[in-house]
């Protein structure tokens, strides 16, 4: 019986698990999974958990349910020590023990890359988990029924302005769908003028989507500004001290809520925590048949594939590298399963080569753009093609119907705008009831 250890639950982990199960005989291996969310996460949906157009839970994907002869663990590998094949792993709880394995699949995925940037911390939220994208959206829900509580002025101004740091797929799609939320709001609000809205979307370069063509591109700006939308190119985010932005064009102005989507940065686990070879990003080095190699030479029972890895392009040539997402990580993990369990019999290995199928994006309900070569489509077509490339991409049929009939349910009575903020602090009104000398007491007359 081999041992083999998967490190991380995301696309390429949780594919290779599956396609370890499917493809190892009983009692040819042991797989055990460890990630410290029992579920993977398709992040191409967060823009519309975002903006209210899919249920939080139907994007997830539970690891129990899928695995069924898998050992899955909640927890973080803090340490890989690959010469001696152990790895260090602790869990939510604080139990920590050494983990023996004889093979090692590292798809331990990327982190959010962030900058010293002051007030940064404090204020700002990611898009890279499901959690982050409820809270984006109760935020600017809340945001709305303070502000409507409120007489114009300077604090009403800060709840209803929004900012996305960030031009890439997430931060551009995160934008468009919230601020088609705030659009789809103001006929519920009377009390709010559309002129007291203000999106804000801050790109370092010159461009959003680097993925897509100069024309794509521009497109893209000039149809975020003319809904509305603040886009500041080649312009960096300096201070965010207590809410109020301080960009470096000489923009200035308070936001209520920072959404910070400036890519992605290697894992910690990786790049400080192995003895496996990296590349100047942090990456793993890897054939591309997925093996780990060191200047071209493999290391013995050692397997990466997602954004952990540096995979070569070999549809592209030229020593390029697959770019991080989906499209990739899905493929990579299933053919790692299958090389995987072909080493373990002695057969041969396939290298890894998927030809881009196009990009495609969602800018918020009817607007969207799918590009492939030289074909370039935008608006209501390509928001379509992009919910049907993504409806067949999320795995199982079970999270298939979910996301189908949430946006079923969404065309017919629109979308859900039922702020949840408080599951932040579910306890506060139990704790409030169990202490009566909290409570105001109003004098009957």
């Amino acid at each position: 019986m081999q041992d083999i250890l998967v490190v991380g639950g995301g696309y390429a982990g949780l594919y290779a698990a599956w396609g370890l199960e499917r493809r190892l005989r009983r009692g040819e291996a042991r797989v055990t999974v460890v990630d410290p969310r029992p579920y993977m996460t398709y992040q191409p949906f967060l823009p519309e958990v975002a903006g209210g157009q899919v249920e939080a839970r139907h994007t997830v994907v539970p690891l129990r349910r899928h695995l069924r002869r898998t050992r899955v663990v909640a927890g973080s590998v803090t340490g890989l020590d690959h010469a001696t094949r152990t790895a260090g792993i602790t869990t939510v709880d604080g139990a920590r023990w050494t983990e023996h394995y004889d093979e090692l699949v590292l798809t331990a995925g990327a982190v959010t890359r962030t900058f010293p940037v002051p007030g940064l911390a404090d204020q700002a939220i990611g898009l890279k988990h499901v959690e982050e994208a409820v809270a984006v959206r109760d935020r600017v829900l809340t945001a709305f029924d303070r502000a409507a509580a409120l007489p114009a002025g300077d604090l009403r101004r800060r709840l209803l302005t929004v900012t996305f740091v960030g031009g890439g797929f997430t931060g551009v799609e995160g934008f468009g769908e919230t601020l088609a939320l705030a659009h789809a709001l103001l006929a519920r609000y009377p009390e709010i003028r559309p002129d007291e809205v203000a999106f804000h979307l801050v790109e370092a370069t010159g461009r959003l989507l680097p993925e897509v063509s100069d024309g794509p591109g521009r497109w893209v700006v000039e149809h975020l500004r003319a809904r509305g939308g603040h886009v500041h190119l080649g312009t960096r985010l300096l201070s965010a001290v207590d809410g109020h932005l301080v960009l470096s064009d000489g923009t200035r102005y308070d936001s209520g809520l920072v959404v910070w989507t400036a890519g992605n940065g290697a894992n910690p686990v990786v790049a400080t925590h192995t003895d496996l070879p990296l590349d100047a990003r942090g990456s793993v080095t890897v054939l591309a048949d997925l093996r780990v190699a060191d200047d071209g030479r493999v290391v013995p029972h050692a397997w990466a594939a997602g954004d952990v890895a540096a995979v070569p392009d070999l549809a592209v040539g030229g020593g390029a590298r697959t770019v991080p997402n989906a499209q990739h990580a899905v493929r990579q993990g299933r053919l790692l399963a299958r090389n995987l369990v072909a080493a373990l019999r002695g057969e041969d290995l396939r290298p890894y080569r998927h030809p881009s199928l196009g990009v495609v994006a969602t800018l918020g309900t009817g607007h969207g753009l799918f590009q492939w070569h030289g074909l370039v489509v935008r608006g209501r077509a390509a928001w379509l093609m992009h919910r049907g490339y993504h409806l067949l991409a999320v795995p199982s049929w079970e999270r298939k119907v979910r996301v189908g009939l949430d946006w079923a349910a969404a065309a017919v009575v629109g979308r859900d705008t039922a702020s949840l903020a408080d599951v932040a602090d579910p306890r506060a009104a139990f704790v409030r009831a169990t202490r009566p000398w909290d409570r105001v007491r109003v004098p009957v007359p």
